[in-house]
């Protein structure tokens, strides 16, 4: 059994937006910009999704649970557990949300009541690379698993013996259980994240630390692999443009169909 985190934090439905998200089949990933006060529209290009990043604006992840049941989300950020700070996994630990519930990851976990901001940063200044990884930088991850399911009814027993179980549970339930062993850590140095190159690729920095409140609980995998994967990138507004994935201001665009070209019709040739 594997000890994962929830966010106690929900909201038990998400409000109407016209900002596009990364859907998954399990959950909806998305990315608010929390220095702009606005959610980043996702780009859609050759099949995978994307958004634009502002330097030195911190960052919020937002997952949205679309299925009937609870699922577990381990969150990679630049390839890096955003719990427990080890090179991302999907054995690992995670954010588990109630059926139709969402949920906002502020930053890199901390301790149960503690994150450090998100930060959108030069690729060097990230916390990736400050910690020797830094070939997958620009890239967020989410790795969906559903819960296993419960076993199957069991006929009812006997009044006495019914009476004699139930007693037995509620001792069981009435015994304290122990507490669960806290998450891992990379032990580093990380500078705090200094004036940005918005020329250069993006990444996400190692911010000031913020209150985020979560507690402990268990959560049975129905898998060991993943029962969906959620992948979102992220650069600079100008790398994206460069890159073909955020189409030029003021440039029209080749090969699609203009539903009003003219206003009456011609004469046939």
């Amino acid at each position: 059994m594997k000890t994962s985190i929830i966010a106690l934090s929900m909201a038990a439905a998400l409000a109407a937006s016209t900002a596009a998200s990364a859907v998954g089949r399990l959950v909806d990933l998305g990315v608010y910009d929390r220095t702009a006060e606005q959610e980043l529209p996702v780009y859609r290009y050759q099949g995978r999704y994307y958004v634009a990043g502002q330097p030195g604006h911190r960052y919020q992840i937002h997952l949205r649970n679309i299925e009937g049941e609870r699922v577990l989300s381990v969150i990679s950020v630049d390839g890096v557990n955003a719990i427990s700070g080890d090179t991302a996994d999907w054995s690992q630990t995670g954010y588990v949300l109630g059926a139709y519930t969402s949920t906002d990851i502020r930053g890199w976990r901390k301790s149960l009541s503690q994150v450090a901001d998100f930060v959108f940063a030069d690729a060097a200044q990230s916390y990736a690379t400050h910690t020797g990884r830094p070939n997958n930088v620009g890239v967020i991850g989410v790795a969906v698993f559903r819960a296993r399911p419960l076993p199957r009814a069991i006929l009812p027993m006997a009044p006495e013996a019914a009476s004699g179980a139930q007693k037995a549970a509620e001792s069981a339930a009435a015994s304290p259980l122990p507490p669960p062993p806290a998450p891992a850590s990379v032990t580093a140095v990380v500078p705090p994240v200094r004036t940005l190159d918005a020329t250069g690729p993006l990444g996400t920095g190692h911010g000031p630390r913020e209150e985020s409140s979560v507690s402990y609980t268990d959560f049975k995998r129905s898998s060991a692999t993943p029962d969906d994967v959620v992948t979102l990138y992220y650069d600079t507004r100008e790398r994206l443009i460069a890159q073909g994935v955020i189409p030029s201001p003021g440039v029209p665009q080749p090969g699609l169909p203009e539903p009003f070209p003219g206003h009456f019709v011609p004469d046939p040739q």
